[in-house]
C-alpha cells in the first residue's frame, strides 16, 4: 500500500479513535488517554519538519474542534512535533544519514520506552496546564498529567505488541 494512503488512515483512524472513543473516558476524573499523539511518535523521519508538523497541527486541530477545548490540543501536539527530532538525536543517536532507514519499531524496547514517555509527559504537562490555568490546580495538573501518561503508554505499547507482525 502507498505510505501515503497508509498514513492518512492511520491519522484517520487515530483521529476517530480519539474522538469516539477515549475522549469518552474520564476514570475517577484524572484518567483520559490521548492516543492520538501516537501520530507523532510514529510519523517517518525526514530532514524537512514542515510535513509533520503540519499533520499534527490538523491532527491536534480537528481533537480539538471535536472536543471544544480551543487548541489546547493544536498546541501541544505540534510543540512535541517540534520538538521529536531532537529527542530522536539524544535517545538513538541518529544522524540524518540515517533519517531515511530509521523506524522505531527496529529499536531496542529501553529507547523506545524513554523516547515515548519523554514526549507523552511533554505533551500531557501543556495539556493539562493550560487546561487548568492556575497555579492553585498545580496538584491536579500533575495528577492529571502522571495518570494520564501512564493509561496512554500502557494503550501504546499494548497496541504495539497487537498489531507489529512477528517476523
Amino acid at each position: 500500500m502507498n505510505k501515503s494512503i497508509h498514513q492518512s488512515l492511520f491519522f484517520l483512524f487515530l483521529l476517530l479513535l480519539q474522538v469516539i472513543v477515549l475522549n469518552n473516558i474520564n476514570f475517577l476524573g484524572y484518567i483520559n488517554p490521548y492516543l492520538y499523539i501516537v501520530f507523532v511518535f510514529l510519523y517517518p523521519l525526514k530532514e524537512n519538519k514542515f510535513p509533520l508538523l503540519f499533520y499534527s497541527f490538523i491532527l491536534g486541530l480537528s481533537i480539538d474542534f471535536f472536543s471544544d477545548s480551543g487548541g489546547i490540543h493544536a498546541f501541544s501536539t505540534l510543540f512535541i512535533a517540534y520538538i521529536r527530532l531532537f529527542f530522536i538525536k539524544v535517545y538513538f543517536r541518529k544522524t540524518p544519514l540515517d533519517y531515511p532507514f530509521f523506524k522505531l519499531k527496529d529499536e531496542s524496547f529501553g529507547k523506545v520506552f524513554n523516547f515515548t514517555i519523554t514526549l507523552t509527559i511533554i505533551h500531557h504537562l501543556i495539556y493539562f496546564s493550560f487546561a487548568n490555568f492556575s497555579f492553585q490546580n498545580l496538584s491536579i495538573v500533575f495528577l492529571n498529567t502522571l495518570f494520564s501518561c501512564i493509561f496512554t503508554l500502557i494503550l501504546f505499547f499494548l497496541g504495539t505488541y497487537i498489531f507489529t507482525k512477528k517476523e
